[in-house]
């Protein structure tokens, strides 16, 4: 068993193992929508067949969302924060 950090938790793995089939030992959701990072790097989708983890590594599970509400301006303690235009006025 090797000892590798998914998402930041510790997880005794069997080695081999590649990209591939560590999302699926980890049943991620939505594999077609997932970014993942090895020690920091992104892994192209096409090459996580090809990259083998070893003992150490940090792999990151990523999913890019937009969303979010579009605001003008907002205000904390007294200082107005214009979305738009990065203008802080107080």
């Amino acid at each position: 068993m090797a000892k590798i950090y998914v998402n930041g938790d510790v997880q005794d793995v069997s080695l081999p193992l590649n990209v591939s089939e560590l999302i699926k030992q980890n049943n991620v959701l939505q594999p077609e929508m997932v970014s993942v990072q090895v020690n920091e790097e992104f892994a192209e989708r096409d090459d996580w067949e090809r990259i083998q983890l070893k003992e150490g590594d940090n792999v990151d599970f990523l999913y890019f969302m937009g969303g979010g509400q579009e605001l003008d301006n907002w205000t904390i303690y007294n200082w107005t924060i214009a979305a738009r235009n990065s203008k802080i006025v107080k």
